[in-house]
């Protein structure tokens, strides 16, 4: 369906902020008029208070993510549904400028800026395509990157629902340290069989001389 290509919106706004690592980018207005798009009527609409609203937002966006990857498919909803009941979308059918191989009016399904403020715009852009996507392809499909200390959100577009990272470099980041934790882990078991071999031995001819 056209409206989950807006999901992207969600993850976008949740990985304005990286908790443990301390950073947040959506600190400015020139931030957000980035994150919206700097050409788009959104964000010609911002003002001072559409990027504390945006802010309070993303908290409640991460917090449906967390749930989604913990398996909390229940809570996941419950969360995006009070965005959407709190931010609702005003869809309609759209395609005069696009056209099909026939040039016919490529239609389809598109979200009208209504909205009271840009803030709510966006958050009820990134809501409903996030709905979408969860409706469509399962909850499982939202989730947090497993490369610690990255707690970026992604959407799982996979074919196996088998990702877990947010991206390759987060991937290839975790490959490495788990090589190396199994190197680390078999170092220390060579070095300690040699000294366990050596302890046995010595308890055998001790038992040897007990026996005589």
């Amino acid at each position: 369906m056209e409206l989950a290509y807006y999901s992207d919106y969600a993850v976008r706004l949740v990985n304005t902020e990286e908790p443990a690592r301390g950073t947040d980018t959506l600190t400015s207005l020139d931030a957000v008029r980035e994150l919206c798009g700097s050409s788009t009527q959104m964000a010609r609409r911002l003002t001072d208070g559409d990027l504390t609203r945006l802010r309070a937002v993303r908290v409640r966006l991460r917090a449906v993510f967390e749930a989604a990857d913990e398996g909390d498919e229940v809570r996941a909803v419950d969360l995006l549904n009070a965005l959407m009941m709190e931010f609702p979308v005003s869809p309609q059918i759209s395609g005069h400028e696009q056209r099909d191989e026939d040039g016919r009016p490529d239609w389809h399904m598109h979200i009208a800026d209504h909205a009271a403020n840009a803030g709510a715009s966006y958050t009820a852009t990134a809501c409903m395509g996030l709905a979408v996507h969860l409706t469509e392809l399962g909850v499982d499909r939202l989730g947090i990157c497993h490369a610690a200390p990255c707690r970026n959100a992604y959407l799982d577009t996979s074919t196996n629902r088998s990702r877990r990272y947010c991206s390759d470099r987060c991937a290839t980041r975790a490959n490495v340290a788990a090589y190396r934790a199994r190197k680390r882990l078999e170092s220390a078991r060579s070095e300690t069989a040699p000294r366990n071999g050596r302890t046995a031995e010595k308890a055998q001819d001790s038992q040897a001389l007990t026996d005589r």
